[in-house]
């Protein structure tokens, strides 16, 4: 037996409850694992508030990702006794997830733990941190260096722009966190802003064309902040943007693109490749320490899942908040 948190829908509502479940209860995969460490992400708080259409299909045991050992395969990639990371391909969506002791995946759902990273730091990176590298990476292939100016960084405070800052100011950039919680301003700061700006400052409709500040941008936000971080873009930057926590919608012109040569570039997570993945990691583990990840972590039982469910929805969260499942 072992414990997972299970999502049942009851009259249209979403309900969530750690169970004792058996190793036939999971679905027939080649891998199992005993999963050390998950993660709460945003998507994840959707999915166990019942907030957003994130599950497709109930039961569903939650967890967009995990890091664990591997205790039986069959599969010719991975053996007894591998240690791999778990991140997207729609787990904890559409496929029973992380927010368990236990779970089968699929090899190609998973990547090696980089060398010198443990399953705790892996997770304290998690989605968050890999789609924070990607957005990174989509920078620097737009052409955006150290020496091109301030790199702006929406919603700060959470787990892609905790994890995008201390990437950043590892690599040599000058970022500029973007709040709005005013309390949040010294962890900012620790975590590699040079300065911390007011989110109400970017809610302020833009015109087609603002002053010129941002050399790039990573956005986590969407809707008017996105908008505003486009107009204000030098000539041939570029914004990499991930997330839509301040809605879908983006009410901009195609001045900046036109005119400024502005790059606005798509960044998932989710169906990327397994080769940049690995690439993504190995870089992760490169310029992340574990004192910079513990700066930005804290570590939950299963049971206390469902309660910071709502405050990750709510946006009283800071940084990354760690699911702690089997003894190390």
């Amino acid at each position: 037996m072992f414990k997972a948190l299970v999502l049942d829908q009851i009259d249209g509502k979403t309900k969530a409850e750690v169970r004792d479940l058996e190793v036939s209860d999971l679905p027939n995969e080649p891998l199992l694992v005993d999963v050390d460490y998950s993660s709460i992400n945003y998507k994840d708080g959707l999915a166990i508030t019942g907030t957003g259409r994130i599950v497709s299909q109930f039961p569903m045991v939650p967890g967009i990702d995990l890091a664990g050992t591997v205790t039986e395969s069959h599969s010719d990639e991975f053996s007894v006794g591998d240690t791999i990371i778990m991140t997207g391909w729609s787990v904890g969506e559409r496929f029973w997830g992380g927010l368990s002791e236990k779970a089968r995946l699929k090899p190609e759902w998973c990547v090696p733990l980089p060398p010198g990273m443990t399953s705790h730091d892996a997770m304290v990176i998690g989605t968050a941190g890999l789609t924070a590298m990607l957005c990174v990476m989509a920078l620097e292939d737009a052409g955006v260096t150290p020496e091109s100016g301030e790199v702006v960084v929406s919603g700060a405070a959470g787990g892609v722009g905790s994890v995008a800052l201390r990437l950043l100011a590892a690599l040599g950039y000058e970022a500029v966190a973007i709040t709005g919680r005013a309390e949040m301003e010294s962890y900012l700061i620790a975590m590699g802003a040079s300065r911390v700006i007011s989110r109400d400052s970017m809610q302020e409709s833009a015109k087609p064309l603002e002053k010129q500040r941002w050399a790039g941008g990573i956005d986590t936000v969407g809707d008017t902040v996105l908008a505003r971080m486009l107009a204000e873009t030098h000539y041939g930057g570029a914004i990499a943007a991930c997330g839509l926590a301040g809605g879908y919608k983006l009410p901009t012109t195609v001045m900046p693109f036109i005119l400024r040569n502005v790059r606005l570039q798509g960044v998932d997570s989710v169906m990327c490749p397994k080769e940049t993945r690995t690439v993504a990691w190995q870089r992760l583990q490169q310029l992340l320490s574990s004192e910079d990840l513990a700066e930005m972590s804290q570590t939950i039982s299963l049971e206390e899942v469902p309660e910071y469910a709502e405050k990750i929805v709510n946006g009283q969260v800071r940084g990354r908040t760690l699911v702690k499942l089997t003894a190390q």
